[in-house]
Protein backbone atom coordinates (compact mmCIF):
# COMPACT_ATOMS: atom_id res chain seq x y z
CA UNK A 1 0.00 0.00 0.00
CA UNK A 2 1.43 3.96 -1.23
CA UNK A 3 0.77 5.55 2.34
CA UNK A 4 3.49 8.34 0.33
CA UNK A 5 2.76 12.03 0.93
CA UNK A 6 1.57 13.26 -2.75
CA UNK A 7 4.06 16.04 -3.34
CA UNK A 8 1.74 19.44 -2.88
CA UNK A 9 -1.62 17.60 -1.80
CA UNK A 10 -2.70 18.76 -5.36
CA UNK A 11 -2.44 21.73 -4.70
CA UNK A 12 -4.43 22.04 -1.46
CA UNK A 13 -3.01 23.78 1.48
CA UNK A 14 -2.78 22.70 5.22
CA UNK A 15 -0.90 23.43 8.34
CA UNK A 16 1.94 21.63 9.16
CA UNK A 17 -0.16 20.06 12.28
CA UNK A 18 -2.98 19.27 9.79
CA UNK A 19 -0.43 17.25 7.86
CA UNK A 20 1.34 15.79 10.75
CA UNK A 21 -2.31 14.11 11.53
CA UNK A 22 -3.46 12.94 7.89
CA UNK A 23 0.04 11.21 8.04
CA UNK A 24 -1.12 10.11 11.38
CA UNK A 25 -4.57 8.77 10.13
CA UNK A 26 -2.99 7.30 6.75
CA UNK A 27 -0.70 4.92 9.34
CA UNK A 28 -3.37 3.83 11.14
CA UNK A 29 -5.52 3.18 7.97
CA UNK A 30 -2.93 1.05 6.33
CA UNK A 31 -2.86 -1.22 10.37
CA UNK A 32 -6.83 -1.63 10.40
CA UNK A 33 -6.88 -2.30 6.63
CA UNK A 34 -5.33 -5.15 6.46
CA UNK A 35 -8.00 -7.29 8.77
CA UNK A 36 -11.44 -4.62 7.69
CA UNK A 37 -12.25 -4.00 4.14
CA UNK A 38 -12.54 0.00 4.75
CA UNK A 39 -12.01 0.44 1.22
CA UNK A 40 -12.33 -1.21 -2.32
CA UNK A 41 -9.33 -3.26 -2.67
CA UNK A 42 -7.98 -1.77 -5.83
CA UNK A 43 -7.72 1.97 -4.03
CA UNK A 44 -5.78 0.71 -1.81
CA UNK A 45 -2.08 1.54 -3.48
CA UNK A 46 -3.06 4.92 -3.94
CA UNK A 47 -4.14 5.71 -0.43
CA UNK A 48 -3.43 9.66 -0.77
CA UNK A 49 -4.61 10.37 -4.23
CA UNK A 50 -7.61 8.48 -4.12
CA UNK A 51 -8.74 9.17 -0.50
CA UNK A 52 -7.23 11.65 1.41
CA UNK A 53 -6.74 14.43 -1.09
CA UNK A 54 -10.25 13.63 -3.11
CA UNK A 55 -11.47 14.17 0.88
CA UNK A 56 -9.57 17.33 1.48
CA UNK A 57 -12.00 18.50 -1.80
CA UNK A 58 -14.94 19.00 0.42
CA UNK A 59 -13.35 21.15 3.42
CA UNK A 60 -11.53 23.46 0.64
CA UNK A 61 -15.29 23.80 -0.73
CA UNK A 62 -16.57 24.45 2.91
CA UNK A 63 -13.89 26.00 4.94
CA UNK A 64 -15.87 27.55 7.97
CA UNK A 65 -16.54 25.84 11.31
CA UNK A 66 -19.84 23.92 10.71
CA UNK A 67 -21.57 21.40 11.89
CA UNK A 68 -21.64 18.32 9.51
CA UNK A 69 -23.47 14.75 9.23
CA UNK A 70 -20.82 12.26 7.07
CA UNK A 71 -23.11 10.01 5.75
CA UNK A 72 -22.11 6.34 5.53
CA UNK A 73 -18.73 7.04 6.52
CA UNK A 74 -16.62 3.86 5.98
CA UNK A 75 -13.03 4.14 6.07
CA UNK A 76 -13.73 7.78 7.43
CA UNK A 77 -13.98 9.41 3.82
CA UNK A 78 -14.88 12.34 3.60
CA UNK A 79 -15.97 12.63 7.70
CA UNK A 80 -12.41 11.79 9.22
CA UNK A 81 -10.69 14.09 7.02
CA UNK A 82 -13.08 16.44 7.59
CA UNK A 83 -12.88 16.32 11.35
CA UNK A 84 -8.73 16.50 10.94
CA UNK A 85 -9.31 20.18 9.26
CA UNK A 86 -11.74 21.35 12.06
CA UNK A 87 -9.04 20.13 15.10
CA UNK A 88 -7.49 23.86 13.76
CA UNK A 89 -10.16 25.44 14.96
CA UNK A 90 -12.21 25.98 18.15
CA UNK A 91 -15.78 25.44 16.71
CA UNK A 92 -17.18 22.60 14.29
CA UNK A 93 -18.09 19.02 14.64
CA UNK A 94 -18.42 16.15 12.16
CA UNK A 95 -21.18 13.58 12.76
CA UNK A 96 -20.25 10.36 11.55
CA UNK A 97 -22.86 7.51 10.83
CA UNK A 98 -21.58 4.11 10.39
CA UNK A 99 -23.63 1.35 11.50
CA UNK A 100 -20.90 -1.36 11.02
CA UNK A 101 -19.16 -1.85 14.15
CA UNK A 102 -15.85 -2.64 12.83
CA UNK A 103 -15.04 0.40 10.70
CA UNK A 104 -16.85 2.23 13.81
CA UNK A 105 -14.78 1.09 15.91
CA UNK A 106 -11.92 2.04 13.52
CA UNK A 107 -13.29 5.86 13.10
CA UNK A 108 -13.51 6.05 16.81
CA UNK A 109 -9.73 5.35 17.39
CA UNK A 110 -8.87 7.57 14.04
CA UNK A 111 -11.21 10.31 15.76
CA UNK A 112 -8.96 10.25 19.19
CA UNK A 113 -5.31 9.60 18.24
CA UNK A 114 -5.23 12.50 15.64
CA UNK A 115 -7.15 14.82 17.91
CA UNK A 116 -9.83 15.60 15.19
CA UNK A 117 -13.28 17.70 15.69
CA UNK A 118 -15.80 14.33 15.58
CA UNK A 119 -18.05 12.12 17.25
CA UNK A 120 -19.34 8.43 15.99
CA UNK A 121 -22.25 7.18 15.88
CA UNK A 122 -23.25 2.88 15.11
CA UNK A 123 -26.79 3.41 13.91
CA UNK A 124 -28.44 3.48 10.25
CA UNK A 125 -28.67 6.47 8.58
CA UNK A 126 -32.51 6.19 8.47
CA UNK A 127 -32.54 7.30 12.38
CA UNK A 128 -29.52 9.75 12.43
CA UNK A 129 -31.93 12.69 12.11
CA UNK A 130 -33.78 11.98 15.60
CA UNK A 131 -29.98 12.03 17.02
CA UNK A 132 -28.58 14.92 15.63
CA UNK A 133 -31.57 17.18 14.46
CA UNK A 134 -30.21 20.20 13.16
CA UNK A 135 -26.74 20.09 10.81
CA UNK A 136 -25.21 22.90 8.98
CA UNK A 137 -23.38 20.60 6.05
CA UNK A 138 -24.25 16.90 4.66
CA UNK A 139 -21.31 14.80 2.71
CA UNK A 140 -21.41 11.35 1.39
CA UNK A 141 -18.50 9.48 -0.59
CA UNK A 142 -19.43 6.73 -2.95
CA UNK A 143 -22.72 5.53 -0.61
CA UNK A 144 -25.71 5.62 -3.44
CA UNK A 145 -27.72 7.23 -5.91
CA UNK A 146 -28.05 10.62 -5.90
CA UNK A 147 -32.06 10.12 -5.34
CA UNK A 148 -31.03 8.06 -2.58
CA UNK A 149 -28.74 10.28 -1.27
CA UNK A 150 -31.46 13.38 -1.55
CA UNK A 151 -34.00 11.03 0.44
CA UNK A 152 -31.21 10.57 3.46
CA UNK A 153 -30.93 14.20 3.56
CA UNK A 154 -34.41 15.14 3.52
CA UNK A 155 -35.62 15.66 7.04
CA UNK A 156 -32.11 17.95 7.48
CA UNK A 157 -32.84 19.89 4.54
CA UNK A 158 -36.51 20.34 3.63
CA UNK A 159 -37.35 22.43 6.04
CA UNK A 160 -38.59 25.73 4.87
CA UNK A 161 -35.53 27.68 6.74
CA UNK A 162 -33.16 25.01 6.49
CA UNK A 163 -29.51 26.50 5.24
CA UNK A 164 -28.06 23.21 4.98
CA UNK A 165 -25.65 22.11 2.35
CA UNK A 166 -25.02 18.91 1.25
CA UNK A 167 -21.60 17.83 -0.79
CA UNK A 168 -21.53 14.09 -2.84
CA UNK A 169 -18.47 12.78 -4.65
CA UNK A 170 -19.80 11.54 -7.75
CA UNK A 171 -18.22 9.31 -10.81
CA UNK A 172 -18.18 10.72 -14.83
CA UNK A 173 -21.59 8.91 -14.67
CA UNK A 174 -23.15 11.30 -12.56
CA UNK A 175 -25.25 13.34 -15.09
CA UNK A 176 -28.08 9.90 -15.03
CA UNK A 177 -28.15 10.11 -11.34
CA UNK A 178 -29.04 13.87 -11.70
CA UNK A 179 -31.67 13.60 -14.83
CA UNK A 180 -33.00 10.98 -12.03
CA UNK A 181 -33.31 13.09 -8.86
CA UNK A 182 -35.06 16.18 -10.85
CA UNK A 183 -37.99 14.22 -11.59
CA UNK A 184 -38.49 13.63 -7.50
CA UNK A 185 -36.46 17.02 -6.21
CA UNK A 186 -35.87 20.60 -6.76
CA UNK A 187 -32.66 21.97 -5.81
CA UNK A 188 -30.21 24.47 -6.59
CA UNK A 189 -26.98 22.53 -8.07
CA UNK A 190 -23.46 23.39 -8.23
CA UNK A 191 -20.78 21.09 -9.79
CA UNK A 192 -17.43 21.29 -8.99
CA UNK A 193 -14.64 19.65 -11.12
CA UNK A 194 -12.52 16.99 -9.24
CA UNK A 195 -8.78 17.78 -8.39
CA UNK A 196 -8.37 14.38 -8.36
CA UNK A 197 -10.18 12.26 -11.17
CA UNK A 198 -11.03 13.86 -14.72
CA UNK A 199 -14.45 13.91 -15.44
CA UNK A 200 -15.45 13.66 -11.58
CA UNK A 201 -17.30 15.93 -9.46
CA UNK A 202 -18.14 17.28 -6.30
CA UNK A 203 -21.77 17.68 -6.24
CA UNK A 204 -22.95 20.90 -4.19
CA UNK A 205 -27.08 20.98 -3.58
CA UNK A 206 -28.96 23.75 -1.10
CA UNK A 207 -32.62 24.98 -1.12
CA UNK A 208 -33.96 21.00 -1.67
CA UNK A 209 -37.54 20.31 -1.81
CA UNK A 210 -39.95 18.05 -3.15
CA UNK A 211 -41.69 18.03 -6.13
CA UNK A 212 -45.27 18.53 -6.21
CA UNK A 213 -46.05 17.08 -9.53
Amino acid sequence: MNTSLPAGLNGLRVSRETLDKLEHFAALFQKWAKSINLVAPSTLDDLWQRHIVDSLQIFRLSPAPKTWVDLGSGGGFPGVITAICLSEFSDGWVHLIESNNKKAAFLRVALNETGARGSVHPIRIETAPAVIPRCDAISARALADLSQLLKFCAPWMLDADSKTVAFFHKGRDYQPEIDKAVSRFQFDLVKHASIVEPDSVVLEIANLSRRTK
